[in-house]
């Protein structure tokens, strides 16, 4: 039996090996397809990967050869990058929403060789930009619907061509497979993960074989997991989120990786896995809380009250949870009652019945919407980290869940605070640096620290306390501190709201671009005979004004500090976009882009004597058309007793 901590002298391929050894017939994923999920154990899993590697072999990847994934999250996706790791190959993951020219530079920086994409839309977007792209010696997809035409071209191959290569040379050096895996070492790089790109081109984070699987061992030892409990993959491969789990804990302890049909049936399909565990982004969460509100809204009076009146006993129950403190007989009752009769159903529903433990991470998420999801009994818990240590360095710990803390540092972590207040860590999670970028390694690294880029401090009671990007923090005229994140995760709370974008750096006041939530306030608008055509119109009615202005209203009565209130506001005419490059491909806000973009917005936002203001609405689509169309923007002034 090898001991957990010894887990970390494996690489990814020779941990999956052991796996095999230990429990081969044990199911290690399962993937919906036609409504039916299929089961590949361990033993499966491991043949698959072994005739990739040749597959990928005769097709000329050798050791640090590069290949790209572009893919939704199928089973091919951990297959294709653990066949191209045991080669010694290293795996890049890039996502799916990228736009044809972001390929490009991204394969060219990275000097990719081959292109593993799932389907048609995929290659197409590789077909507009093949005559830059010198490297790239073989694209592989893996559905073939319209690749029909495709195949007279040996550019192309399908997953099935490669796997009867595989096949073909393993028939010829049965040995060779395992004389790849030998060779390589925990601290071989594996994968090349992008950074969330919030200025310019990503850059390629080194990662270890050591830095995967020793953030999942060390995961496992504040929140431990067997080896039969299950996961729903659903989160973008490109993102460290994913690559942590389905490369690092899963290879850590066993646990079963489920792969929803697509990405629109993922939440229908968590609810008939019921993970016992559950990752997500923060805008994750805030939609399933929307959905609760709408499930909430549309229920019969009776319930309604029910919910509003356990919903208060719950956040009281939840507060004595987080903090480990032993509840009152009389409370502790009402919070049985209240989980029997309101919160098991609504729990159930949303297919969170089973979670032990629930984690957010890559941004920050409110303390409010935490004692929410504690009130209803989801476990949910923040983490803290960046691509750079391998998702997570920081988490709450169950009993000491703190909702405006990170939590404290992973085993085998350590944290210190610079003398500018940046948040500094090491751990054996650490990237190797960046892919050609040796300057940037240097400041990444500087000291033998991870340089986060984040300011904090750490509390009385042990915890981490983020406060925002060091190069995001604002302070008005009077030189009052404040951080946009924390206003804007407040004021998200509200369901009404989706998104917040806060300006106030060496201003007079704090001001703010709101989104409305378009399902949340369509419903609203809809139970009260408001008609609207689309986002833009429902957006500028006044009746949404209103509303939206009742919850600035709240929030500026609910802030301790006079310079947290926000002044002026308007709400946008659109969503928020990441194809429109307003945020990262992980859902963050690109502050500066935002602010140079918008800046006839930002300009009217501090002219108080501007009410309303044409605009131009620029629309860019995934497949890269763009449209306008021209509106009026009103702009709103919050009352002083507000």
């Amino acid at each position: 039996m090898v001991d957990r901590d010894d887990l970390v002298k494996f690489t990814i391929p020779q941990l999956l090996r052991w796996r095999v050894k230990t429990s081969g017939d044990k199911v290690a994923m399962r993937e919906k397809d036609f409504g039916c999920w299929n089961c590949i154990t361990w033993n499966e899993y491991y043949d698959l990967i072994r005739k990739t590697a040749f597959g990928l072999n005769k097709i000329g990847l050798e050791k640090d050869d590069k290949i790209a994934l572009i893919t939704d999250n199928i089973p091919e996706m951990l297959i294709v990058s653990i066949g191209a790791q045991a080669l010694g190959a290293i795996s890049v993951g890039i996502y799916q929403t990228s736009l044809p020219d972001e390929i490009q530079a991204v394969l060219n920086y990275l000097e990719v060789s081959a292109v593993f994409c799932d389907d048609q839309e995929q290659v197409d977007k590789l077909i507009e930009v093949r005559d830059k792209l010198p490297r790239v010696k073989k694209v592989i997809f893996e559905d073939p619907r319209g690749m029909r035409s495709y195949r007279s071209d040996d550019w192309f191959m399908s997953i099935e061509e490669l796997y009867a290569l595989g096949d073909a040379a393993r028939e010829k050096d049965m040995e060779r497979f395992e004389a790849w895996v030998d060779e390589g070492s925990p601290d071989d790089v594996c994968h090349i993960c992008l950074t969330s790109g919030t200025t310019g081109l990503p850059k390629g984070a080194m990662m270890t074989h050591r830095n995967y699987i020793n953030m999942g061992v060390q995961l496992t030892k504040v929140d431990p997991l067997e080896d039969t409990d299950e996961y729903v993959s659903f989160l973008p491969f490109a993102w460290i989120g994913e690559q942590m789990n389905s490369f690092g804990v899963a290879l850590a302890t066993g646990i079963t990786i489920n792969f929803p049909e697509s990405v629109e049936t993922a939440m229908e399909d968590l609810k008939e896995i019921g993970p016992h565990f559950m990752f997500g982004a923060p805008r994750i969460y805030e939609t399933i809380r929307s959905q609760i509100w709408l499930k909430i809204d549309e229920s019969y009076w009776l319930n309604r009250k029910f919910y509003e009146y356990f919903m208060k006993v719950g956040e009281k129950a939840a507060r004595y949870r987080m903090a480990g403190r032993r509840m009152p007989l009389s409370l502790r009752f009402q919070a049985w009652l209240g989980k029997v009769l309101v919160f098991v159903p609504l729990v159930n529903q949303i297919g969170m019945l089973r979670l032990r433990r629930a984690y957010t991470g890559g941004a920050a998420l409110g303390p409010e919407l935490f004692t929410f999801y504690q009130a209803i009994g989801v476990n949910l818990k923040q983490i803290y980290g960046q691509t750079e240590i391998t998702g997570i360095a920081y988490m709450h710990r169950d009993g000491d869940v703190r909702p405006d803390t990170v939590g404290k540092p992973l085993p085998g972590t350590e944290c210190k605070i610079s003398e500018e207040g940046e948040i500094l860590s090491k751990s054996p999670s650490v990237c190797a640096g960046y892919y050609k970028l040796p300057e940037k390694t240097a400041e990444l690294l500087e000291g033998g620290w991870l340089h986060s880029g984040d300011a904090g401090y750490i509390d009385e009671n042990g915890h981490l306390v983020v406060i925002d990007r060091v190069s995001d923090v604002m302070h008005n005229k009077q030189g009052e501190m404040f951080s946009p994140m924390f206003l804007e995760n407040k004021l998200k709370f509200s369901p009404y709201i989706k998104e917040v974008v806060i300006f106030g750096d060496k201003e007079d006041f704090v001001s703010a671009l709101i989104n409305i939530d378009p399902i949340v306030v369509g419903k609203w608008a809809e139970d009260r005979g408001i008609s609207y055509t689309t986002f833009m119109d429902l957006s500028q009615k006044p009746e949404v004004a209103e509303l939206v202005r009742q919850q600035v209203a709240d929030f500026n009565r609910s802030v301790e500090k006079e310079h947290f209130k926000i002044h002026r506001f308007a709400i946008l005419y659109k969503l928020l976009d990441v194809d429109d490059g307003e945020l990262t491909k992980t859902g963050k806000i690109r502050r500066k882009f935002i602010r140079e973009k918008y800046a006839d917005l930002y300009e009217a936002l501090y002219d108080e004597s501007v009410s309303e203001k044409e605009v131009e609405a620029f629309f860019q689509y995934q497949d890269g058309q763009t449209t306008t169309v021209k509106t009026t923007l009103l702009f709103y002034t919050m009352e002083e007793d507000a």
